[in-house]
């Protein structure tokens, strides 16, 4: 249904909401004046606002109108994802941190930064990351468990850059796709104090019909680090949290169909 709060509100962002929130099923897609009649926005604010939103894939044209662009509906395909991912992971992050000594955490990929879903453990540790946080790809290991297996992703690390972080921050593409190179053939990833100088990381991808769908690393300081050890954990947890998410897939699914 449109929007029915008395008025827009006055605010960027409550203007932007007004906007998405008069799409709907009914409304797939809105001329500007259909748009001004729901939103009640003036209509040079709106026109400037489509344009803007427009270019950020939020909305697009389309014919002599608008509708939700393609950007959200991946946003929103990401959260439903990252949402049931997490659910999965959960006990078994729980498990990895107890065995390790160390914080587990779970990500996903959005473009060129990571997102951390989860991070269990880790009490004693003052790590910089945190749930819901972002950090670039290219200097994390979660980031490079993921990009290692999707080339578009590694484009768009490309692209943004990669500034150095510490001193020993991957910062060199070609350097970089040397060790993606060394992910894909071990599956895991390593971050030797690329992010943070006082942390190390080890990651694995968690993968589903040859797609990546997130990550779970190991994060802690790196005296601490036992690689061998971690590396092998962090693989059984990705099994482990992949089959997790399968059965509350099937699960709901049957539930669905009963």
């Amino acid at each position: 249904m449109g929007n029915d709060r008395g008025g827009p509100e006055r605010t960027v962002l409550g203007r932007i909401a007004a906007v998405l929130e008069a799409f709907d099923e009914s409304h797939e897609v809105l001329k500007l004046s259909e748009l001004h009649q729901r939103t009640h926005l003036p209509k040079s604010t709106l026109h400037r606002l489509a344009e803007q939103l427009c270019k950020v894939g939020w909305i697009e044209r389309h014919l002599d109108g608008y509708r939700v662009g393609m950007r959200l509906f991946e946003l929103g395909n990401l959260a439903v994802e990252g949402k049931a991912l997490q659910e999965a992971a959960f006990a078994h992050l729980q498990a990895l941190a107890a065995k390790t000594g160390m914080a587990a955490q779970l990500a996903i990929l959005d473009q060129a930064e990571i997102v951390y879903l989860e991070r269990i453990g880790g009490a004693s540790i003052r790590l910089p990351t945190r749930r819901g946080g972002r950090q670039p790809a290219y200097c994390t290991a979660l980031g490079k468990a993921m990009i290692a297996f999707d080339e578009e992703a590694v484009r768009s690390v490309l692209a943004a850059g990669m500034p150095k972080k510490t001193a020993n921050t991957i910062t060199d593409p070609a350097a970089l796709r040397r060790e993606l190179s060394k992910v894909r053939r071990d599956g895991v990833a390593f971050d030797r104090g690329e992010a943070y100088k006082e942390f190390v990381c080890v990651a694995t991808p968690i993968r589903r019909s040859g797609r990546t769908i997130g990550a779970v690393s190991v994060t802690g300081p790196a005296g601490q680090m036992r690689w061998g050890m971690a590396s092998e954990a962090v693989r059984n947890t990705a099994t482990a949290i992949w089959n997790a998410n399968l059965v509350l897939k099937f699960g709901a699914l049957g539930a669905t169909r009963s």
